[in-house]
C-alpha cells in the first residue's frame, strides 16, 4: 500500500510556488513552507496582497532580489495577463522615443498593418506579444556549452602567481629564498588575471525584425543565463532593458516577463532616436564602456541618417568592439545598401550576418579570440 502523503488540492498551489521560488535560486527551508501554510490557513486571505504578505513574512526573500520574488508572485498566482508595468518599479528602464517636433510623421498604423515584417516605419504601434514553448535549438545548447570558455575576456587589475609574466613576484622570491639560506635561485613572476568582458546586447524589435524576434530573445535569455555580466537592451520606438526578466532561470517565464515589459513589439523603426536615448542616460552608457557591444538589426531606419551616425559613432568609442548583425548580411561579399548602414559602416568594427541563432551564437563565440586589452 503506497504510504506517499497527499496535499490537500487547497495547498497544492502554494507548495508550487515554493518549488517555483527554489528552481529561480531562493533558498525556502521545509520549515520557512509549513510557516507559509500556516499563515494562510490562520489568516483567511481575502485577497492576493493577504497571500503576499504572508509569504514576505514567511519565506523571507532576500531584499535584492525582492523584485524577483514579487514578479515571480505575479507570474504564478495571477497569469501573464495581469502583470502590469506600473506595478513592477522599472518605469525608469523604459525610455519612449520622443518625436521631436516632428508633426509630418506617419499616421499610426492598426494592429494589422506591417503583417509582413519587411518594411520599416517610424510609427509607434504598441502590440503585446506571445512567446511559443518551443524547443531549445542547437545554436543555444552550443552557446550554452561553450561559452564560459570562449566568451571575450579582458585583463583584470589583480595580479596572480604565473610561471611567466611581466611581474616580478618579490614576496614569494623573497619568501623562497629563505630556504636557501637568503640566496635567490628562481625569480618568481606573476600577470593580471583575466576577468569576463561586459556584453551589450541591443535587439530590434521593430516589424522589419518579427520574424527574428522570438528567436533573438531567446538567445539573449541564454547569453544571460550563462555569463553575469551581459546587459540586454530592446528598441522600436522606445528603448527598454529587459536584463532583469531575462535573469529568470526557467525560459518561458522570463520571455513572458519580457513581453510585459516590452511595449512596442512589431512596431516602428527609429534606430538613431534609440541609440541616441540610450547615450542620453548615464546609467544605460556605462554599460558600453569597455564592452562587446552587439548590434542586432536589419538597418532599415526610416529617419535621417545623421541621428544614427551619430550615435553609433559615440558608441564605438565607448565599446571595446561593436558589432552590427543584420539579416541582409547573407554572404562574405556583402555591402551595405541601405543609407543608414552605408552611414555608419566605417564605425563598426563587424558587419556580418544575423538572419539565423547559428551565426548570431558563432559570431558570439568568435568574440573570445580577439586579443584581451
Amino acid at each position: 500500500m503506497s504510504t506517499e502523503l497527499q496535499l490537500p488540492r487547497a495547498a497544492r498551489i502554494f507548495v508550487s510556488f515554493v518549488a517555483l521560488l527554489r528552481v529561480n535560486g531562493f533558498a525556502v527551508a521545509p520549515e520557512q513552507t509549513t510557516a507559509f501554510l500556516t499563515a494562510i490557513a490562520l489568516l483567511g486571505p481575502r485577497d492576493l496582497d493577504d497571500i503576499r504578505q504572508s509569504a514576505l513574512a514567511t519565506l523571507a526573500p532576500p531584499p535584492e532580489r525582492r523584485a524577483t520574488f514579487d514578479r515571480l508572485f505575479d507570474l504564478h498566482f495571477r497569469g501573464s495577463e495581469a502583470i502590469d508595468h506600473a506595478d513592477d518599479g522599472q518605469d525608469d528602464e523604459t525610455v519612449r522615443l520622443q518625436e521631436e517636433g516632428r508633426g509630418d510623421g506617419e499616421p499610426l498604423r492598426s494592429d494589422d498593418a506591417n503583417e509582413s515584417g519587411l518594411t520599416a516605419t517610424r510609427t509607434e504601434a504598441l502590440v503585446e506579444r506571445r512567446f511559443a514553448q518551443l524547443s531549445t535549438i542547437d545554436a543555444l545548447r552550443r552557446l550554452a556549452r561553450e561559452a564560459p570558455r570562449r566568451l571575450p575576456r579582458r585583463r583584470g587589475h589583480r595580479r596572480m602567481r604565473a610561471r611567466h609574466g611581466p611581474f616580478a613576484d618579490l614576496r614569494r622570491t623573497l619568501r623562497d629564498s629563505v630556504r636557501s639560506d637568503g640566496e635567490i635561485l628562481r625569480l618568481g613572476h606573476m600577470k593580471r588575471r583575466q576577468r569576463p568582458r561586459k556584453i551589450l546586447l541591443l535587439i530590434d524589435v521593430s516589424g522589419s525584425m518579427k520574424s527574428r524576434t522570438e528567436e533573438n530573445m531567446k538567445l539573449a535569455h541564454t547569453l544571460v543565463q550563462v555569463a553575469s555580466n551581459v546587459e540586454v537592451f530592446t528598441f522600436g520606438t522606445r528603448l527598454t532593458r529587459v536584463t532583469r526578466a531575462l535573469r529568470l532561470k526557467r525560459r518561458e517565464q522570463a520571455l513572458n516577463a519580457a513581453a510585459h515589459l516590452v511595449s512596442d513589439w512589431d512596431g516602428g523603426t527609429r534606430i538613431g532616436d534609440a541609440l541616441q536615448a540610450f547615450l542620453a542616460v548615464p546609467r544605460f552608457g556605462g554599460y558600453a564602456r569597455g564592452a562587446a557591444v552587439i548590434i542586432v538589426s536589419d538597418g532599415l531606419e526610416r529617419g535621417e541618417p545623421d541621428a544614427l551616425r551619430d550615435a553609433v559613432a559615440k558608441l564605438s568609442r565607448r565599446a571595446w568592439r561593436l558589432s552590427w548583425l543584420t539579416p541582409l548580411a547573407t554572404g562574405s561579399t556583402f555591402r551595405p545598401q541601405t543609407e543608414a548602414l552605408i552611414a555608419v559602416e566605417r564605425f563598426i568594427d563587424d558587419l556580418v550576418d544575423g538572419g539565423s541563432s547559428a551565426s548570431i551564437v558563432a559570431h558570439v563565440l568568435a568574440l573570445g579570440r580577439r586579443r584581451a586589452a
